[in-house]
């Protein structure tokens, strides 16, 4: 029998700059991932600090950090694989910082994914990074990252795409206001170029963004398997028996 994949989208709520705090939020959402068997879990862009602008240049966290240990161990106690959101050290050192995607392995390894494609205004308080694709077998599946903005750019999806991805996994600042047209392109990567697509998104505001929750999955071919009715905390998990995909949402209370 073909072996189930599990992979979910951790749509949580992030205390602006209070990253122990957030670390514990995160745990929780692990740890409820874990009772669901999810092999890789992905969190929304900066979810380790929130989305603060003027916070980033003094919230920048290294995969060695103390306050990262717990979900490191996490990672290799529940065999999966953790996407977690943080400011970054930049490509070159003294620029800005990147707006980072730290992937905690099953196996204990730390892998370190910057931000492609800056939105507008970003390159104010965060430097881009230099990977036109970022690519890590995760829960046995070969995986793109992206980080928000990348996603508004095509190329980024196809660069995942012919670098042999099957799944492309982004954490997301999408509000109400945007999200039609965002949850459309990311739609169409997956009719288009035959990708899972895996989006997790805020559940709560964060940085002036009124965040519109709706995390969701979608199957190669497009179709749309399962996403968050709307905000606050949930996990929005799908899997894969052979070839057919089903989805559920699964509540989290809030840490």
């Amino acid at each position: 029998m073909p072996s189930l994949l599990c992979i979910a989208a951790a749509q949580s709520i992030s205390a602006p700059g209070e990253v122990r705090a957030n670390v514990q939020g995160h745990l929780s959402m692990v740890h409820e991932a874990a009772r669901h068997g999810v092999q890789l879990l992905v969190f929304p862009e900066l979810s380790l600090t929130g989305y603060e602008p003027s916070l980033v240049a003094g919230l920048v966290l290294d995969a060695q950090d103390a306050a990262l240990a717990p979900l490191r161990d996490a990672a290799r106690a529940t065999g999966m694989a953790l996407v977690v959101g943080a400011p970054v050290a930049p490509v070159v050192a003294g620029d800005k910082p990147a707006i980072g995607a730290w992937v905690f392995g099953a196996d204990g390894s730390a892998a370190l994914y910057r931000k492609r494609y800056l939105h507008p205004g970003e390159e104010q308080f965060a430097s881009a990074g230099n990977e036109d694709v970022f690519l890590r077998t995760l829960a046995g599946q070969p995986t793109g990252l992206a980080v928000c903005a990348d996603t508004t750019h095509p190329e980024h999806a196809l660069a995942a795409r012919h670098g042999g991805a099957a799944l492309y996994a982004c954490g997301s600042v999408i509000s109400e206001g945007g999200y039609a047209r965002d949850s459309s392109q990311l739609q169409g990567y997956a009719a288009d170029l035959g990708l899972g697509v895996l989006m997790a998104n805020h559940g709560a505001p964060t940085g002036g963004y009124v965040c519109a929750g709706r995390s969701a999955f979608w199957a190669p071919g497009g179709e749309a398997v399962v996403a968050a009715p709307g905000a606050g905390a949930c996990l929005v998990i799908a899997s894969r028996q052979g070839l057919a995909w089903q989805g559920r949402v699964v509540d989290v209370v809030a840490q």
